[in-house]
């Protein structure tokens, strides 16, 4: 089932989320209405806060960018295949290498994209859908999905990491996105 995406301004979006355990009701169901709600809205990556739920919950699937590129842009990205995954309950262990930019957007900011300078490499815990534990490090645009996906369970937003100035820039646009003055192709829950 496609569940509706939570617009910029909604409560939920702040909130530091909260571990879950395996009892947690209809996980499976949750899980699957994630992916398909995330494919639905042309994602590749999705939070459980993006649907209303506070929990330590996202799924990505960076292996659609990566096969998208150009044989020449996946150099640009050495050793990442991309990789489709659940993580629940993450939390980073570390970060590592340089700083560099992409452009990001977001289901739940639409039609806003920035520069983001994120780190190289995350090695982030986690259970996958059947509560087993890894510990795994990402690189390259995988490492990247995962630090958006991330400060989405730890009640951030890609455009916390921008510069003041930008964020006065996209004001009046997070405005109109907060009051539900946008057209998206996919349902979404506005803050009254």
């Amino acid at each position: 089932m496609i569940l509706p995406i939570v617009a910029y301004g909604h409560p939920v979006l702040r909130k530091m989320c909260e571990d879950i355990t395996p009892e947690y009701p209809d996980l499976d169901k949750l899980i699957a209405n994630m992916w398909e709600t995330m494919y639905a809205s042309s994602g590749v990556g999705l939070a459980a806060p993006q649907i209303n739920r506070p929990i330590r919950l996202f799924v990505i699937d960076s292996e659609q960018i990566i096969n998208n590129l150009e044989e020449d842009e996946k150099d640009e990205y050495p050793g990442d295949a991309g990789v489709k995954r659940v993580f629940i309950n993450a939390h980073i262990v570390a970060t590592g290498g340089e700083e560099w930019p992409y452009n990001e957007g977001c289901l739940s900011i639409p039609k806003v994209r920035e520069d983001v300078y994120r780190p190289e490499t995350v090695t982030i815990r986690y259970v996958d859908e059947h509560f087993q534990p890894h510990e795994d490090t990402f690189t390259g645009v995988t490492a990247r999905v995962i630090f958006h996906e991330y400060d989405h369970i730890d009640g951030k937003l890609f455009i916390d990491h921008l510069k003041p100035l930008k964020r006065r820039m996209i004001k009046s646009k997070l405005d109109d996105i907060s009051k539900g003055k946008i057209k998206v192709d996919y349902k979404m829950i506005f803050h009254k």
